[in-house]
């Protein structure tokens, strides 16, 4: 038997386990998602998706090398712990969730790499910012043995957003459901990444499953050559080919890989339910997994730069812009699909500073900024370390943005938008209406993205924090055409034609939802 005093575990070898481990997943993708997604890379065949992909691959490597976050989202933290029953604790001076959230606390304020607090108090009032990301989300389970096992992951609002649970019939098709689903969460949650999926046992439990199941290893390719043993895997394998079929491809632009695994768990549940729920990881997937045994705090191995594929970034034919003399005739020469390299001046803006801009119109009010003839950037960046001018900066979610995009557009003179993923048919309409334009930049890119970043201060509304108004000087930032200004949207025209070319390969083997 071990001796006791290895199974006594100290609050802060503890505290330090959790705060180097999201450090430590700030800055590293698990290996075997690297190594999914450089394979998924290599067999793409849509220009615009392995574009994506190659961004999101060149911004994971640089992240590994700098030390600075994957994607400027850095997470509401999720942690779960297997207690052993026979472990003994040491210098606690709260309970065991204290701890884990000051693991929290001190991670998100080192000062070499600041992480973005994005946790706010009284969500559904003054949705106060904690400013230190605390609390996390902590599930706990009592198990037989003598250790401590952790998993932590930090999972971004993108991917959490399109979050889905139903209570379907027993007699239902859970595969009918997902390839439904799937298409109306839009590209908001990033792929190409996986999907968890819990099936049984409660409303709140199929949730747990879901999300439980997004921290197991990639292993689908292994799974297809060995083939199933079981019904669960049957539907994993199912899942996994039927979804890619959708055509919907990374970043929402149309492509042969929309996910690189399918995750299942499931649970005993009532007899007159089916509950499913449907979680996805993003392409900033990150989480990592260790056991405390007494000895001290954790120490996580690096990965190895080999592992990952060694990629440039150089756009082939891209059109440079100049923000700073932008007009609109010239926005109405830009077509769907077209790579921009944007230089010059920008503003940014998320959903807080643009409630308080619309709030500020309606009194008639000035804004703090003239928007006519601007481009504004959907982000919220994390604060800057060492020689940097700002940190992380990829894009939020622009769906979000799109209640307040008619009355910007009509009373403010606003020219162009750059965010994350799709926008929605109002959103579509109004871009037409006004001739404006939608610019898309590549979710789990951020720091390649903050490196076209010159020079940055903020204008407006500092009291946001990271929502307040920045302007921005960039040089040659990399973003696609997303929506033009007749309202045709690379995310309607995209996943069709390659849902299309996907269909007439496998005819009679992968039956295709339409999206519609």
């Amino acid at each position: 038997m071990t001796p006791a005093s290895t199974r006594t575990i100290k609050q802060e070898d503890l505290v330090q386990s959790v705060a180097d481990a999201l450090q430590y997943i700030s800055y590293y993708h698990p290996v075997d998602y690297i190594k999914s997604l450089a394979a998924a890379y290599e067999r793409e065949e849509s220009p615009a998706a392995k574009d994506a992909m190659a961004q999101i691959l060149i911004n994971s490597r640089m992240c590994a090398e700098g030390h600075r976050p994957i994607c400027q989202d850095t997470g509401i933290v999720t942690v779960f712990l297997e207690v052993g029953m026979d472990v003994r604790w040491e210098g606690f001076t709260g309970s065991l969730e204290d701890a884990v959230n000051e693991g929290v606390r001190r991670a998100y304020h080192h000062p070499d790499n600041k992480l973005r607090a994005s946790v706010l108090a009284d969500p559904a009032g003054k949705r106060t910012n904690t400013r230190d990301n605390t609390p996390a989300v902590i599930n706990v389970k009592i198990v037989p043995g003598d250790k401590l096992d952790v998993i932590v992951a930090a999972k971004g609002g993108g991917s959490e957003a399109k979050s889905k649970f139903a209570m379907l019939n027993p007699s239902d098709s859970i595969v009918d459901w997902v390839l439904k689903t799937l298409p109306t969460m839009g590209a908001g949650w990033c792929p190409p990444g996986m999907l968890g999926i819990g099936i049984g046992g409660t409303a709140e439990k199929a949730m747990l499953l879901a999300k439980e199941s997004l921290m197991e290893h990639i292993d689908i390719q292994e799974l297809i050559e060995r083939g199933p043993s079981n019904k669960v895997e049957e539907l994993r394998l199912e899942l996994y080919e039927k979804v890619n079929a959708l055509g919907i491809g990374a970043q929402g632009l149309g492509g042969l890989t929309t996910v690189l695994d399918i995750k299942i768990k499931d649970y005993p549940t009532h007899a007159a339910n089916l509950p499913v729920a449907m979680i996805p990881n993003c392409a900033a997937t990150r989480h990592a997994h260790f056991t405390m045994d007494g000895s001290g705090p954790v120490s996580l191995e690096p990965p190895s730069l080999e592992d990952w594929p060694k990629l440039t970034y150089n756009p082939q034919n891209a059109r440079r812009v100049d923000l700073d003399t932008i007009t609109p005739a010239d926005v109405l020469t830009f077509k769907p699909g077209e790579v921009l390299l944007l230089n010059g001046r920008m503003l940014t803006g998320r959903d807080a500073a643009h409630k308080r801009m619309v709030e500020m119109l309606d009194k008639g009010e000035p804004l703090p900024v003239d928007l006519k003839g601007r481009f504004i950037y959907y982000v919220g960046p994390v604060d800057p370390v060492r020689d940097e001018v700002v940190g992380p900066a990829g894009p939020t979610t622009a769906t979000r943005m799109d209640k307040f995009t008619e009355q910007v557009l009509a009373q403010t003179g606003l020219l162009g938008m750059i965010g994350k993923a799709e926008r929605g048919p109002t959103a579509l309409e109004t871009i037409k209406k006004h001739q404006s334009v939608y610019l898309m930049a590549v979710g789990g890119s951020a720091y390649l993205v903050s490196k076209a970043i010159k020079a940055a201060k903020v204008v407006g509304f500092a009291d946001l924090g990271m929502e307040a108004i920045y302007e921005f000087e960039v040089k040659d930032m990399p973003v696609t055409v997303a929506v033009d200004a007749q309202g045709t949207s690379v995310h309607d025209t995209g996943p069709r034609e390659w849902q299309a070319r996907i269909s007439k390969g496998m005819i009679g083997k992968i039956p295709v939802v339409e999206i519609a």
